[in-house]
């Protein structure tokens, strides 16, 4: 009798059905689009009104595996810095592909290089559920940036730090909470700090600007898939361990709260709000036996961006991959894929 759960399953379902009114889904696909877009950015609500200068410098340059790593910093808002690791190929002929590459939880970006906590490359065979993703896109000829994201690594409070060196306990939660009393998002303030991530790339000689993707895992597919939708700069996706449904995924079990935007089943589901990459290329990679974000609600999610792509007439620019795995990142066709795609 006391039992909450009808009314929320209610509350739910009227709220994502009132994001599909009918009116919104009768006007062409782009207006369509234009119009969902700006709702997002009114409630990811993080972008300042004056951008920071991004005073970037290289802090240590290295050669690994034929290519060089370079650790580094830019501003990001006004009084933060950032660091960040860029990737590329010693030898190369022209200006280079480029992938924003956006990590998951963890130890922060060292986790998309495979490195330990001393800063030393681990055994492939070592390397995680991130699986070295970054040196394995540079070594496929493309520059590859990975900022640290707020809240991980480096990145963390300091009391998180002191009380776990190693960098397993993120700052996610007091961050998001701090940041919903000054009237922003956690999620908001990684997306932008995703697009002052492109706003450095332009500035490297090695990069073609017109040829520069994304590539998130887990929570770095929050940030990947925000940033995209927001910003054109970015020409082609992959997401990994991420796509869903919020019911499916994000209601349904313990999750980080930068997932938890106020008012988002408002404005659309997930995959409504991923399909604000199409008709731009998208791949979605998932593990078979992901317990994070489960296949079953995968399937639907990309079911729904087909039918995104095809109002686009874009379907073929659309992809994915179930492989069989867990919770990570598998890459046996999405890294080549991205290549292809910005080649």
């Amino acid at each position: 009798m006391w039992n909450p759960d009808a009314y929320f399953k209610q509350l739910y379902t009227r709220t994502a059905a009132g994001s599909c009114d009918s009116a919104s889904a009768a006007l062409p696909v782009q207006e369509r689009q234009a119009g969902l877009r700006r709702r997002l950015a009114e409630a990811l609500g993080a972008e300042p009104g004056n951008k920071a200068p991004l005073q970037p410098e290289v802090l240590e340059r290295f050669e690994h595996e034929d290519l060089i790593v370079e650790k580094l910093a830019y501003s990001t808002y006004e009084g933060l810095r950032i660091p960040a690791y860029a990737l590329y190929p010693q030898q190369r002929d022209g200006k280079l592909p480029a992938v924003l590459a956006c990590h998951g939880h963890g130890p922060g970006h060292r986790a998309a290089l495979g490195l330990n906590a001393d800063g030393s490359f681990a055994q492939p065979d070592a390397a995680g559920i991130h699986g070295r993703f970054a040196v394995q896109l540079a070594k496929k000829g493309m520059f590859v940036l990975v900022p640290e994201i707020l809240g991980f690594g480096d990145r963390r409070l300091q009391a998180d730090i002191e009380a776990d060196p190693v960098g397993s306990q993120s700052s996610c939660l007091p961050i998001s909470q701090l940041l919903l009393l000054c009237g922003m998002t956690i999620a908001g303030f990684r997306m932008y700090e995703a697009m002052r991530a492109l706003d450095y790339m332009a500035l490297r000689p090695e990069i073609d600007p017109g040829r520069i993707g994304a590539i998130g895992f887990s929570g770095g597919g929050l940030v990947a898939s925000l940033t995209a939708a927001l910003d054109e700069r970015i020409r082609a996706v992959v997401l990994c361990g991420y796509t869903n449904t919020y019911l499916g995924s994000i209601l349904d079990r313990p999750h980080c709260m930068d997932n938890y935007v106020p008012g988002i089943l408002e404005i659309a589901e997930q995959p409504e709000l991923i399909g604000l990459i199409a008709p731009r290329p998208l791949f979605v990679e998932s593990g078979m036996d992901d317990r994070v974000f489960p296949v079953g609600t995968t399937e639907e999610a990309i079911g729904r961006l087909e039918n995104i792509y095809r109002d686009w007439e874009a379907g073929p620019q659309l992809a994915s991959d179930l492989f069989e795995g867990k919770h990570e990142i598998s890459g046996r066709s999405s890294f080549d894929w991205l290549k292809e795609k910005l080649s």
